[in-house]
């Protein structure tokens, strides 16, 4: 399999330095394992939407997947509460 190439939105990098210190570095280490394998265990694919979704303790890091450019966009990163709004 192909590693992927990790591009992170300018928003969600900015979600991602706004999460406390000793969480942060495993949300960043959890973003990197994304570009060996997108489609891990734990994944799950959100309903009415081309986007898939990880968990990291409390912190949600949503992405999209585009196979044919071997790319893996980090859309959203937060809190499990406001994630998803």
């Amino acid at each position: 399999m192909a590693k992927y190439k990790l591009l992170i939105k300018p928003s969600a990098a900015k979600e991602i330095s706004e999460i406390p210190k000793q969480d942060r570095q495993r949300v960043i280490n959890r973003i990197s394992r994304l570009a060996d394998n997108p489609r891990c265990e734990g994944c799950e694919k959100l309903s009415g939407q081309e986007r898939y979704r990880v968990r990291r303790g409390r912190y949600r890091i949503l992405y999209t997947i585009s196979d044919e450019e071997v790319i893996v966009v980090v859309v959203k990163v937060g809190h499990r509460r406001d994630v998803y709004r």
